[in-house]
Parts: structure tokens; sequence; C-alpha cells
């Protein structure tokens, strides 16, 4: 009998743990996450009125149920809880799915200005991530510029715009919602320093942004006249081409009058946030232009764009985790195959899998065939790997250690909960619980 620990239990940590089960009849998976609700980003990264994607928790839910399969909540790897070394010794194998928890900076002045945030804590408001520490994003702005043209981008530019009538039927948590509905912004700029042709968004995602209502999009000829691949579509790739297409398309259109307008802007990079009244007030930029090789050069020439909130969405980062090997130029764990590498040799019964192997690039799906490859390696270790009688159940011993792990029953308890939240509240649906306290309390209660 095989016993191997998953770190994580968002798709890429879900999926490895399907592999293990339907390859290898005689393992045993405890799937560990330091949050007490599994599915990852799936839960806490897409948006609330993506309700499709959001239904893969489904799929995931399958396999956590699966009866060689166990969720463990509430137990954090790292400092201040279970070492690399000690989940070593309690496990044959440990699969390492921690993803990539930090974003990227501008390095730029006035980046830390108050209303100066990152997209990262701005959805993880939004979804109600325990973690999120922040609140009040949108009271008071009348215009937020968001830096960054990939989906992320597209998502929180959406929400930003989307009316409350919409999101209410969402799981969105109630204080989001609430101040949300008293925002006041009417002109959220959607910036990318380089050409709409190299734009990371996906045409689907784009499109939705033509579809919300009572607002308008705006795209500046001008700038998609600055990117020589658009001046031959047929040339680009059909990805690319869509994208353009849906852009020109927007910038043929006169104005409606919405009340609420999405600038799409292109070839300008930021250069400073620019205070007012002790917060940020402007962003400026410079106008940049293509240097014939897929990046841009500065040309000196300078714009500023009122904003009071900006929101960052450059790219998300690996984080060290403590006591194992770190690439921090990559920010990726250094691997072979999904075997961790410890000064270049493989490390015996340490793998990876998901962001913190590959950086953070792919979509959900990208997962399966990740984990798939690091579960071969995984396998071909067994022999090695497996003791010669029956490990104990680990459990014991983390109880023995003062963790005390939210098991599947503890997760279905909070799920009762947040629809008994979102019953009372009126909203037709699941309304997520906000914070650490409602949840554990939501977990105890199942207790009694």
């Amino acid at each position: 009998m095989l016993r191997v620990a998953v770190v994580g239990s968002g798709p890429s940590g879900v999926y490895t743990a399907q592999s293990l089960v339907q390859r290898e009849p005689g393992v045993l998976v405890d799937v560990l996450d330091r949050l007490p609700c599994p599915y990852g980003l799936v839960r806490y990264g897409v948006a609330p009125d993506h309700e499709k994607i959001k239904s893969l928790q489904n799929n995931l839910r399958t396999v956590l149920e699966h009866e060689r399969v166990r969720f463990l909540g509430g137990v954090p790897v790292g400092p201040g809880g279970l070492s690399t070394v000690r989940l070593r010794e309690l496990y044959d194998a440990v699969v390492y799915c921690v993803g990539a928890a930090t974003d990227r900076h501008l390095g730029i002045p006035g980046e830390e200005l108050p209303g100066s945030w990152s997209a990262t804590e701005f959805v993880s408001w939004y979804s109600a991530h325990p973690d999120a520490t922040a609140d009040g994003f949108a009271l008071g702005a009348r215009s937020a510029v968001v830096i960054g043209v990939g989906n992320v981008a597209v998502d929180v530019t959406r929400i930003l715009a989307r009316g409350t009538a919409e999101l209410s039927r969402t799981d969105i948590p109630q204080a989001a919602l609430t101040a949300l509905a008293a925002s006041g912004v009417t002109d959220i700029h959607m910036v990318g320093r380089r050409g709409p042709s190299q734009a990371r968004f996906t045409t689907k995602e784009l499109r939705e942004l033509g579809g919300l209502p009572d607002t308008e999009v705006i795209v500046d000829p001008a700038e998609l006249a600055l990117d020589p691949a658009c001046q031959d579509l047929a040339a680009l790739p059909a990805a690319q081409r869509r994208n353009v297409e849906t852009l020109r398309s927007w910038a043929a259109l006169p104005s409606s009058g919405a009340a609420r307008r999405i600038h799409l802007r292109f070839f300008l990079r930021p250069v400073e946030l620019l205070a007012a009244a002790g917060q940020v007030g402007a962003v400026r930029f410079e106008r940049t232009a293509p240097d014939g090789r897929g990046g841009v050069l500065g040309t000196g020439r300078l714009m500023d764009i009122e904003a009071q909130l900006v929101l960052r969405s450059v790219g998300y980062r690996g984080v060290p985790l403590d006591g194992l090997p770190f690439d921090a130029e990559l920010g990726v764990v250094p691997h072979r195959l999904g075997r961790v590498l410890r000064e270049g040799r493989p490390a015996p019964g340490e793998y990876v899998a998901g962001w913190i192997k590959r950086g953070p690039t792919g979509v959900i799906g990208t997962n399966r065939p990740d984990a798939k490859e690091t579960v071969t390696s995984l396998l071909e270790d067994a022999s090695a790997l497996a003791p010669g009688e029956a490990s104990t159940d680990p459990l014991a011993a983390l109880r023995a250690e003062g963790i005390e792990p939210v098991e599947w029953s503890g997760w279905e308890a909070i799920e009762r909960a947040e629809a008994e939240l979102g019953a009372s509240l009126g909203r037709g649906g699941v309304v997520k619980l906000p914070d650490w306290e409602a949840l554990l309390a939501a977990v105890r209660g199942s207790h009694t």
C-alpha cells in the first residue's frame, strides 16, 4: 500500500489525486490544504459570474469523494504548521501542488499609494478568500485603471462594470455586493503596454465586455493602427485575429451614452502613480511603439489618466515553500518530469505539479497532463518508495501534533451554511462565508 500526500486541493492537486487512484489500485491519497475549503482557484479565483467554469467544482468533488481519496483541510505546511520533513516521514511520497501565491509588481513610483492594489487582492475580496483583508475597493472612485490585458484583467474590469442585479444571483459575498452596489465608478480603463495583437485575453472573455447592461466599450482606432500586425489580419493566428476583429468592431461604433464606459487602451506603459489628497489620483503613462521584434520602445510622450482606483494585473509568481528548493528567477521548484531536484539530483519521494512546477501558465485543463506526467514519475519510483508493510494512518499523528484537519464532513457543513446564508439574504442561491471565523464556526457546528 502506497500512501501519498498531495499538498493543495486546486485543479492540479485534484487531477494528481485522480491520476494516482486511476492508475494504481493500491494507493491511498490524502489531499491536504491550508484552507478548510477545497478547489483552490476554482473557488477563490474564478469570477462569481462565471458559473459554467465554477461548475468544474462538481468534477473535482467526484475525485475528492473517491473511496481512496481523503480531503484534509486546515493543514498548513511550512512555518507554523507541518514541516516538509515531517510530511515526508508521514507519507511514502508527497506531491506539492501549491500554485503561484503572489502577484508581480510594477516597480514604479507611487505603487504603494492608498487606492492602488493588485488584481489578486481584488479577486480575493470579491471571492471571499478568508485571508482577504482589504475592503471598500470601489467606494468613492469615479475612474478606475486596470493595468494588464489578460483574462484576469478582463475579469476585474467586468466585475467593476457589472450591475449588482446580475451579481446578486451569484455566490459573491454580501459585503462585496454591497460595496459594488454603492460604487460610483463610471469609467474603467484597461491598459496594455503592447498592441492589441499581443493581448493575452481570450476572445470569449473579451466579448463579454460588450454584453454588459448600460455599458459601452470604447476603443481608439488610432491605437489599433499603431500595431503593424493588425494591418493584415489574415496573417494573424486565429485567436489573435478574432481579438482584433472584436476590437475593430467596437472602434467603429458611435458613443451610446451608456452610464458606464470601458476604455480598452494599448501601447501605454505605466511609469508613475500620481497622488491626490493622500491617495492615488491618476496614472502617468508613456506612449510606446513597436520595436519590430515583438517588444515595445518608449517614445518619451507622457499622458495621465485619472484614477482613484488602480488594479495591477501583470501576472502571478510562485513563492518559496520552507524546506523545498526554489528557483527564485523562474519562481518554481526545480524538477525533472515532476521529481523535485535537490542540488541537481531527484529527491526521493518529493514531487511537484501545477504552477509551482511549470510557472503560472496555461488554463485549468493544462493541469491534467501536467499532473499525469508527475504521477508517471512517482509510480515509476514506487518500488523504491513503498515500505515493506502498509503505512500507518497519518491522521492520528497529525492530531497528536495539534493539527485538527477539516475532513469532508466539515466542508459539507460549510456548504450547508453558505446555502442557509443565501436563503436568509433572499439571494436565491449560496453566498460565500466571508472569513475564517465564519468558516470554522460552520465546521464546529457540524460536530455538535
